[in-house]
């Protein structure tokens, strides 16, 4: 088997004889990777995705196995809170050794010395078992109907990319469109054709984003795009090539092309300060709301004094389909696109308010 190819371990241990029998006995299956202590396993974790099972000694200096294991269940890395911990019990280890370690999330325990038979039947379960919970991880990931990542998928990759930001002291910009009034949009054209625009916007942000760059439909009507060594200046050309590919999205109502109306947010946080995915979630959350207020085709980006640059005009509904609408009985529809009506009634109510009176009708 290629070695590129084989299943990783990682092997946990301060004795360097116990590494080498452990290295001799899987090496032929299994990548074995190896580390003193649990300070060293713990950053090779961090580092090393492809790490499916880990062997840990619960004696050890600087950090023991016991440590080891509750940091690797309460990371807030889902790959990592799940990996498989075997322990690796010598004869001095008693019952409430092994039931402490049971307790912090310990998968199973082989004693020492081991064989060959016994180390090779747990690597071999639990790198399978392994295997199979990645790619379960990997289609709950998976939105159904672009077949881009999901939010869950977003939250992951967010956790990652601001780690390696803070690490690295490299920016990271976080940008977000979304279908200005989507429910609206949705009564509109039906849920076929809905679709069908959802699919192609996809499609059409595969085209525009880097190799590096992680795209995903974050809620039904909204793509995230995490852009890593992308500062403010670089999300903003992003944008602009975003938002000039998507008015190829034109599409008709009732015989009349319509550009889809999107809402855009710019973030770019300081990823140093150890912020979290919820956190950078809160301010997206809270500029998107501002981004909504503005209207269709508002641009919101970080700074309580930036103004709000309108890239795009077209109306999400007209005057005309308005009454239509509300012949049919939508009022709903209607109602929710007062604020986007109003300002299309601005200049006719404005020229009545100049206009004297009796004038209008001479």
């Amino acid at each position: 088997m290629d070695k590129n190819n084989k299943p990783v371990l990682l092997f946990v241990d301060d004795s360097k004889v116990m590494r080498l029998a452990a290295d001799k006995m899987l090496g032929r299956e299994f990548r074995v990777e190896v580390a003193e202590n649990g300070v060293e396993a713990w950053e090779m974790i961090c580092h090393n995705p492809t790490i499916s099972v880990v062997f840990s000694d619960l004696a050890m200096p600087e950090m023991d196995g016991f440590t080891l294991l509750k940091k690797i269940r309460t990371s807030e890395d889902d790959g990592i809170a799940g990996l498989p911990v075997i322990i690796v019990t010598g004869a001095e280890n008693d019952e409430e050794t092994r039931s402490e370690a049971l307790r912090l999330g310990g998968t199973d325990f082989i004693s020492k010395p081991f064989n060959s038979t016994d180390l090779l039947a747990r690597a071999r379960a639990h790198a399978h078992y392994q295997r199979e919970r990645k790619e379960l991880a990997r289609q709950a990931m998976i939105d159904p109907l672009t077949r881009l990542g999901n939010r869950r998928y977003l939250q992951h990759r967010l956790r990652q990319e601001l780690a390696l930001a803070s690490r690295q002291q490299i920016p990271l910009s976080v940008v977000q469109l979304e279908i200005y009034q989507f429910n609206q949009l949705f009564v509109q054209l039906g849920k076929r054709r809905t679709d069908m625009v959802l699919m192609k916007m996809a499609q059409l942000m595969r085209g525009v984003v880097r190799k590096e760059d992680s795209l995903a439909r974050s809620s039904v009507a909204q793509f995230t795009i995490l852009l890593p060594s992308a500062g403010a200046n670089g999300a903003q050309r992003f944008v602009e090539r975003a938002l000039k590919v998507s008015e190829k999205l034109a599409f008709q109502f009732r015989g009349r092309a319509q550009q889809l109306p999107l809402s855009v947010v710019i973030h770019t946080p300081t990823a140093h300060t150890g912020l979290m995915p919820r956190q950078v979630q809160t301010v997206l959350d809270e500029q998107m709301s501002k981004a909504r207020l503005a209207g269709p085709g508002a641009v919101v980006r970080d700074g309580p004094d930036e103004p709000l640059a309108t890239t795009q005009t077209t109306p999400t509904i007209t005057i005309e389909q308005a009454l239509t609408l509300l012949r049919a009985g939508k009022t709903r529809v209607v109602v929710n696109a007062l604020p986007d009506l109003k300002r299309q009634l601005a200049p006719l109510l404005k020229l009545i308010e100049q206009t004297p009176a009796g004038q209008e009708t001479a």
